[in-house]
């Protein structure tokens, strides 16, 4: 038999016609077999531009390409360093060196140092306050009002003075940038038009020479790769609109690896002698967020902005449901801000923490005075006119899909209690487009149910509340001053004692505010082939925060 047509090979007589316009929509499945050694992956992410000044999206395919300084994983692993080989930090608290990969350089040969290191950083830094500061994508100038100065000491050691003790400078996941590459890129190009077309110069193990948005990115091995040339031939990965194709794309071994798997195929995947699945916790939590706006931008009814009717609601939001029937298990209940992988954090609140009674949501609808007040099972708000609230939903990019069961579980349980709910499902950009500031066009809408997948540093963890943020990571447009205070502290709070208990103030208070219902932590489901590479991770097969292992795939 002739191995190339039996494997990945796309059946375009049988399908020509069908309802599976998902494979004939771009090239990246070109007929092939284990023999070209190319790998090919499948995510549900939406990168939208690959210029990480201007998106929060393209985490895949970005990380492949560019290096953080430190970050998540190098913090995690010792085998998963980023752009700095090592770092220290003084006694002082304050003063952070970096020694950079000596000798390293960019996919395109020029030498990559910590002079581009200071470059990337000070690029940010220098257009806070300005009308194009960059604080609108995943590199951003959050945590830089800190930093008193950012200089690179020689081409191999980069100097981090922050002006009160700070775990940022370790912490922060800012893709470190070529200055030759971007030195005359003006701020308002950087955050908006600018859309850093392939192919990409970095310091990663695969560089991005082809991207098609909503359809694939390919990837060829960096010649100049620090840890030497990859031995896979390239990659490409592919962008699906749900998770639907992946797993029969991994079982007609079109795919060598796929995450974001649903439930129902992760339990059909484990059966096959030919494919390893995996689970993991994430740091992504999946929500239910009120539009507090008044307003501009404000939801239909000024219920959404009062703390005793959102407290209430909270009531009637069964989590452990949620995670039994919607997620088949593979989540953990949902509680506060902080999810159980952030073990340095996690609180389950179990001293505040409201049950599932929809008998007492009933009692404290009635006690705020959101009464049925004529017996039609439809209850009135404080001005005596019934309303019905719009959630919208949909999977953001870089996000686990949220299972739309859960969805309908959510409006089961509210028009239980007298609230009738219309669903509204969105694409990534539209649904971001309705949760904007109002001044950019976004409002308007009730009830959201999506997802936020950060870092686990404080900063992070807190974003849901932050006022810097509303129309980004904050979506509920909820503020709050001593929240806001709290988390300033935190973020220039390095003793792990202090640090605890800060982020522990702010989680109760917005728990207790509740402009967010926190629905549940997924666990990370994916698969990969057996036949084709070895060198995957165990632990998580390819990471979430950093290149590794796809620099280290081998053909078997």
């Amino acid at each position: 038999m002739n191995k190339s047509l039996n494997r990945r090979a796309i059946m375009t007589a049988m399908l020509a016609g069908s309802a599976a316009p998902w494979i004939m929509r771009s090239t990246a499945f070109a007929a092939s077999s284990c023999d070209d050694h190319i790998v090919r992956m499948g995510c549900t992410f939406a990168p939208d531009t690959l210029n990480p000044f201007a998106t929060w999206a393209a985490g895949w395919p970005t990380v492949f390409s560019y290096d953080p300084l430190v970050g998540v994983d190098a913090q995690r692993h010792d085998d998963r360093k980023g752009f700095a080989k090592e770092w220290s930090v003084a006694d002082d608290k304050l003063t952070w060196t970096f020694k950079i990969w000596p000798g390293m350089k960019w996919s395109d040969g020029q030498p990559a140092t910590a002079r581009d290191a200071a470059f990337t950083y000070n690029y940010l830094l220098g257009s806070i306050g300005k009308p194009d500061e960059l604080n609108v994508g995943a590199s951003n100038t959050s945590g830089l009002e800190n930093v008193e100065s950012i200089a690179a000491l020689d081409d191999e050691t980069l100097q981090i003075v922050t002006e009160a003790p700070s775990g940022w400078p370790v912490d922060n996941t800012t893709l470190i940038v070529p200055e030759h590459i971007w030195k005359d890129i003006s701020y308002a190009d950087a955050r908006s038009t600018f859309r850093n077309d392939p192919p990409l110069v970095g310091t990663g193990p695969l560089i991005v020479s082809e991207f098609q948005q909503g359809q694939f990115a390919r990837f060829v091995p960096n010649e100049h790769f620090r840890m030497g040339k990859p031995a896979a031939a390239g990659m490409i990965l592919n962008f699906f609109a749900t998770a639907d194709p992946i797993g029969q794309s991994l079982k007609s071994g079109d795919l060598d690896y796929g995450v974001g798997l649903t439930p129902a195929q992760w339990a059909d995947l484990s059966s096959d002698p030919a494919i390893v699945v995996g689970q993991s916790r994430i740091e992504q939590r999946n929500f239910l967020a009120f539009n507090t706006l008044p307003g501009n931008g404000a939801g239909s009814t000024k219920s959404l902005q009062d703390p005793a009717f959102r407290d209430a609601i909270g009531y009637a939001i069964d989590q452990k449901t949620i995670v039994d029937r919607a997620m088949r298990g593979h989540a953990d209940p949902g509680v506060g801000l902080v999810m159980p992988v952030a073990t340095d954090y996690y609180s389950d609140l179990s001293d505040i923490r409201r049950p599932f009674d929809l008998a007492e949501a009933g009692r404290r609808l009635d006690a705020a005075g959101y009464r049925d007040t004529n017996g039609d099972g439809v209850r009135k708000d404080k001005e005596g006119k019934s309303f019905q609230l719009e959630l919208i939903t949909g999977a953001a990019s870089g996000t686990l899909e949220m299972p739309i069961a859960a969805v309908q579980l959510i409006a089961g349980w509210l028009g239980q209690i007298g609230i009738p709910i219309s669903v509204t499902q969105l694409d990534s950009g539209a649904l971001q487009a309705r949760y904007a500031t109002s001044a950019n066009g976004g409002g308007g809408w009730d009830l959201l149910v999506a997802q936020s997948w950060l870092s686990p540093t404080p900063a992070d963890l807190l974003s849901l509340g932050s006022s810097k943020l509303v129309g980004t990571q904050n979506m509920s447009y909820w503020t709050n001053e001593k929240f806001d205070k709290l988390l300033a502290e935190a973020e220039v709070t390095v003793d792990l004692k202090k640090s605890r208990e800060l982020i522990d103030q702010a989680t109760r208070l917005i728990y207790t505010e509740a402009p967010y219902i926190m629905l549940c932590y997924p666990l990370l489901l994916e698969a990969r082939r057996k036949d084709c590479f070895e060198g995957w991770g165990t632990q998580d097969m390819v990471s979430m925060w950093s290149s590794v292992p796809l620099g280290r795939l081998r053909s078997i």
